[in-house]
């Protein structure tokens, strides 16, 4: 967690704490909502006339990216659900992390060959492409809020314990 020292009292500054409780967490929100309301609306809909439509191994194809994308949108409304609560003060951070462990965030690909997604519905790699999108945006804010604040930092390359003995040999031999 990046965090500043406060100008007046002198407590710590969680920039990451702000932008989570901040407009640009209700643009993020409203945005992952709606991307739920516009992807159920359209595999309802207009998505399962089109998959009708498809040959046999693209509409197996169909089937399979509209399960992950309605999977992936369902584990993001979680994720977006749960960090409201936090920010509306219904839940502790420390209660939003116990019950985050039933939230699968991990990053995906389609998983239909690049050739056989470029047959599927425009409408259905839009709506996977604007998922993927969002899940790395959550993912990030997901990471900055909830990873401890060390694990963050780089880590310097450690020296080999061959150079570091070389060295020595060099100081205690080399010219003086």
């Amino acid at each position: 967690m990046v965090q500043l020292v406060g100008l007046t009292d002198g407590a710590p500054v969680s920039f990451v704490e702000k932008l989570a409780g901040s407009e640009a967490f209700r643009a993020l929100f409203k945005e992952g909502m709606t991307l739920v309301e516009e992807s159920a609306a359209y595999l309802d809909g207009a998505g399962r006339a089109e998959s009708k439509t498809l040959p046999r191994l693209d509409a197996v194809a169909y089937a399979s990216e509209s399960m992950r994308l309605t999977t992936r949108l369902m584990q993001l409304a979680s994720w977006l659900l749960l960090q409201r609560a936090v920010n509306e003060g219904e839940m502790t951070t420390q209660q939003a992390m116990s019950e985050k462990h039933k939230v699968k965030l991990s990053a995906q690909e389609p998983a239909t060959a690049e050739e056989q997604f470029h047959r599927l519905p425009a409408k259905l790699r839009d709506l996977v492409a604007a998922s993927l999108r969002l899940q790395a945006r959550i993912m990030h804010l997901d990471q900055l809020l909830y990873t401890r604040p060390e694990a963050l930092l780089p880590t310097l390359p450690v020296a080999s314990p061959v150079a570091q003995q070389i060295e020595k040999l060099r100081q205690a031999f080399g010219p003086r």
